[in-house]
């Protein structure tokens, strides 16, 4: 598994937003690295969005969401995150709705 995962739930459907772009990039010397992209399943789950052999650094860390199919109003959302324990696994979830969203550090 991703040592990055996320999910994204259309709350206003109850249900799993499928085919969500998602993108995770890491800030290398004031730069924006990307380091993995894919499309939540149909399940809203993205499990392999940064490839397993890729080592964590504590460090700063941006997760983009490409949501305008489920949000005109908020058509990208993106969350910075800090990984402090770069052996752990970090799961970030978005729970959409056409005017609002929340994220949280699941497990």
């Amino acid at each position: 598994m991703s040592p990055i995962t996320t999910h994204v739930l259309d709350t206003a459907r109850g249900r799993p937003a499928t085919g969500v772009p998602v993108t995770v990039e890491f800030m290398s010397e004031g730069q924006w690295i990307t380091i993995g992209s894919g499309a939540t399943g149909n399940d809203g789950r993205l499990t392999d969005l940064v490839p397993e052999r890729l080592k964590l650094r504590p460090g700063y860390y941006r997760i983009s969401f490409a949501t305008a199919a489920y949000s005109a109003f908020y058509p990208r959302i993106e969350v910075t995150f800090v990984i402090e324990n770069a052996s752990e696994h970090y799961h970030i979830p978005l729970l959409l709705s056409p005017f609002g969203y929340s994220t949280y550090r699941g497990s």
